[in-house]
């Protein structure tokens, strides 16, 4: 019997390994047996080959021709390269026709504009099914800070979300910092840590890019330290963002379960002062810069220097630290961002009595959120539009008054709004007493002199390794390249990071690139049918009382209420999305399907299968669902229709008892390795 054993076997090498397999087996087979993948769409055990995606092809030498390895038998002595350049550049076109007339979204507009890259579908939905704590487990997996991110973000996620094609989108935001808030109360999610890989993280900076990256390097085992220079973890978090938007009690829990991972914390510890940025390099295997961008810019009139003057993140770090402010009863704030909305709010709770909002734009073209603006009125703000500073006046040194320019819009600039142009010998004047100037931040780099920096002062960082021009230094966030962004953006730039640093620091290269995700243009008339439910709305307290303290201005959901609006989400996103073959060996590959551009087959989706939803439009005509219902069920209700390019699977009833029988296999949605079939 052993000699027989041998003449069934033959010897191949495949990828430098030799293998022995049956003489009727395919490479296919012979490579999956000896636990080397070949990528197949169209391919199972259960039923006849077929050959039709052309993705496993294999290189063999001394033949001319590629071949495709679920076909063809294995032959004494071959030698197989499943990954040379020919192999991979075939499966890359291959890869590209198929996603050439793919029609259908990977992930949610939601995820694909949320700058973390946050599973918001995801988490939403485990909120509509009551799973809070399940909901926060998956948020984590991009953002450790979610009840305080849900409560300051200006959410892009909700620009995108498609339920305002129907009537409002979904609360996303809210709905993050209710499920965290509900995971604080028990503090029961606690991500696993790996085992102690021996390498040390320096990370200098608190802030919410900071604490980010040592969650995630934390995670994967390494000893992560943080430095910064205030007297407590939390950047701009603590130190920009008032009381009444972000409780620093619940900063501080979060900040306490990063801690808890293990995450040493030093404060008050300045670089250049306290300690080198030489000894941190040569102390540590990896260095992480997170400093942020703690200056303000000035708009540079006349009487810009006069005391009374103040940059706004300057100011709203004296008023988170306790400090004294002097500025009087009479404060004029410059921007038109959620900074200034902060400022100007927060000059209306210390007590000023006349507080104007100056910006040299529209109320349409102010980049603070709308929600912000309308709540900064109804507390007394005044707002002064198509107004800019032309001078700051004042006397014996102080300022007094400011001299504002009157503006007129006139053409668009390069972000799209509209030129503000001066109004020639038009002037408005404000009395003050404190000028607040909030239009945008900049990058101390003091203690850092040895980090190259871009055209702009910034801390210059590849965009896809992190790494600055120091072999072991990486930076993030606020301080680097494009500089002051909002606190998710920062987030998800650190997370990205984390894992080019983990890679670095275990001897690899791996930079980010961002991944190919099939997208699908959608109109409204496409959600006619959909029934309207308003958008819940966040509870707050009246203005009358909330201007006169910092308690928490929003009220939060109730259970009932968070669920109800969570269940309002339309799931944009595949749901076969990290289960596709599709899509991992898009990615595989970096595949540019618009090289084959052209008109797509559009189809409607139908449950004429009963139990199973079906969209053609993500169809690659693989036959897994035809053949298994066909060979493997014998019922043969599926089939191919029509010819060439508009080739397509329908479903043919015989009769009321095959449509039964339908309903309870779901054998074809089982096979589908696209998401073209998703069992309801």
């Amino acid at each position: 019997m052993k000699g027989v054993e041998k003449l069934e076997k033959v010897r191949l090498i495949i990828d430098g390994k030799e293998i022995f397999a049956d003489k009727n087996s395919t490479i296919l087979n012979a490579a999956k047996e000896n636990n080397i993948e070949i990528p197949t769409l169209c391919y199972h055990e259960n039923v006849a080959l077929y050959g039709a995606c052309g993705i496993c092809t294999v290189e063999a030498e001394g033949m001319p021709k590629l071949m495709r390895a679920c076909s063809q038998k294995v032959q004494e002595g071959m030698v197989i390269h499943t990954d040379s350049e020919r192999v991979k550049k075939s499966r890359k076109i291959a890869l590209e026709l198929l996603m050439s007339d793919h029609t259908g979204d990977c992930l949610g507009p939601c995820r694909l504009n949320c700058p973390a890259g946050t599973d918001c579908q995801g988490y939403v939905k485990l909120i509509a099914e009551g799973k809070f704590h399940e909901a926060v487990k998956l948020i984590k997996e991009k953002l450790p800070l979610p009840a305080s991110i849900g409560r300051v973000c200006p959410h892009p996620c909700e620009t995108a979300c498609r339920r305002q094609m129907v009537e409002e989108p979904i609360s996303i935001a809210y709905l993050k910092a209710f499920c965290a808030d509900e995971d604080l109360k028990a503090d029961t999610f606690r991500p696993e840590v790996q085992p102690d890989t021996g390498k040390k993280v320096a990370i200098i900076g608190g802030g919410p890019a900071g604490l980010t990256a040592a969650y995630f390097l934390r995670i994967k085992g390494h000893s992560v330290t943080i430095f910064d220079a205030m007297e407590k973890m939390g950047g701009m978090l603590r130190y920009g963002i008032p009381e009444y938007r972000l409780p620093k009690k619940v900063l501080d829990k979060e900040i306490e379960q990063i801690a808890c991972l293990g995450v040493e914390m030093k404060n008050n510890v300045k670089i250049g002062e306290n300690i080198s940025f030489e000894q941190i390099k040569n102390d540590y295997d990896a260095v992480v810069v997170a400093i942020g961008a703690w200056s303000s810019l000035s708009v540079r009139c006349k009487g810009d220097d006069l005391e009374g003057v103040m940059g706004g993140i300057g100011f709203l770090r004296k008023v988170a630290l306790g400090e004294e402010t002097n500025m009087g009863k009479k404060v004029a704030v410059v921007g038109g961002g959620n900074t200034a909305m902060d400022a100007a709010r927060t000059a209306v709770r210390l007590g000023a009595e006349e507080v104007y909002v100056i910006y040299r734009r529209t109320r349409n073209e102010m980049p603070a959120e709308k929600i912000e603006i309308e709540e900064a009125e109804e507390e007394g703000v005044t707002f002064k539009f198509l107004t800019n500073p032309d001078e700051i006046m004042g006397e014996n040194g102080k300022a007094n008054k400011i001299k504002l320019q009157v503006m007129e819009l006139g053409e668009p600039d390069s972000s799209g709004r509209r030129s503000p142009v001066a109004v020639e010998g038009k002037f408005e004047f404000i009395d003050v007493d404190t000028v607040i100037m909030a239009i945008g931040q900049k990058v101390n780099v003091s203690g850092f002199e040895e980090i190259e920096l871009n055209s702009k002062g910034i801390i210059s960082a590849d965009e896809r390794t992190f790494r600055t021009n120091i072999e072991n230094v990486f930076a993030v966030g606020d301080a680097t390249n494009k500089g002051a962004s909002i606190a998710i953006a920062a987030i998800g730039e650190a997370e990205k990071a984390s894992k080019v640093i983990d890679g670095y620091l275990l001897g690899m290269e791996i930079p980010y690139r961002k991944p190919f995700v099939s997208e699908k243009e959608v109109t409204a008339e496409m959600f006619a049918d959909k029934e309207k439910i308003s958008r819940a709305k966040m509870p707050v307290r009246s203005a009358d009382e909330r201007k006169n303290d910092f308690k928490e201005i929003t009220l939060g959901f109730t259970k009932e209420e968070a669920m109800k609006e969570a269940s309002r989400c339309l799931e944009c996103g595949c749901h076969d999305y990290k289960d596709c073959k599709l899509i991992e060996y898009a990615n595989w590959y970096d595949i540019n399907p618009a090289r084959f551009k052209g008109e797509k087959n559009i189809h409607e989706t139908e449950r004429k299968l009963v139990s199973i939803e079906r969209n053609n439009s993500k169809c690659i005509l693989c036959s897994l669902c035809v053949r298994t219902c066909d060979e493997v069920v014998k019922k043969g209700v599926l089939g191919l229709v029509g010819r060439g390019f508009t080739t397509t699977i329908k479903p043919e009833f015989q009769g009321d008892e095959i449509l039964a029988f339908c309903k309870d296999c779901k054998k074809c949605a089982e096979v589908c390795p696209t998401g073209a079939l998703k069992i309801l």
